[in-house]
């Protein structure tokens, strides 16, 4: 079955640096599509970042420049390296794979993204 597991969640200091990864099995990832969304209490799932199944990268304009997105392929596994990190309310980062239709349009949606992993909590502090 499919599985995407997040890893590398934590607490850092405002300006600080951390990496997340997502580990997935169980689909030919490949040849999918990989996004990044966030969501922090009260507020809605908000769109991070996604790499599709060429290497193109796509960012939100409030990470744009801090926040970098990779895939390895040959470990079915996605990062995402953040830094400049500021203070803010903690967020759960998670990982989703799907099959966009129209990369470069439906990629910010978390509704073109099929699975999920369960997330992994990201706390900066002043």
């Amino acid at each position: 079955q499919v599985q995407l597991v997040e890893s590398g969640g934590g607490l850092v200091q405002a300006g600080g640096s951390l990496r997340v990864s997502c580990t997935a099995s169980g689909f030919l990832f490949s040849f999918a599509d990989m996004g990044w969304f966030r969501r922090a209490p009260g507020k809605e799932r908000e769109f991070v970042a996604t790499i599709n199944r060429y290497g193109a990268t796509v960012y939100a304009d409030s990470v744009k420049g801090r926040f970098t997105m990779s895939r390895d392929n040959s470990k079915s596994m996605v990062y995402l390296q953040m830094n400049s990190l500021q203070p803010e309310a903690p967020a759960v980062y998670s990982c989703g794979a799907g099959w966009v239709r129209r990369f470069g349009s439906g990629e910010r949606s978390g509704g073109e993204y099929t699975f999920w992993g369960q997330g992994t909590r990201v706390t900066v502090s002043s």
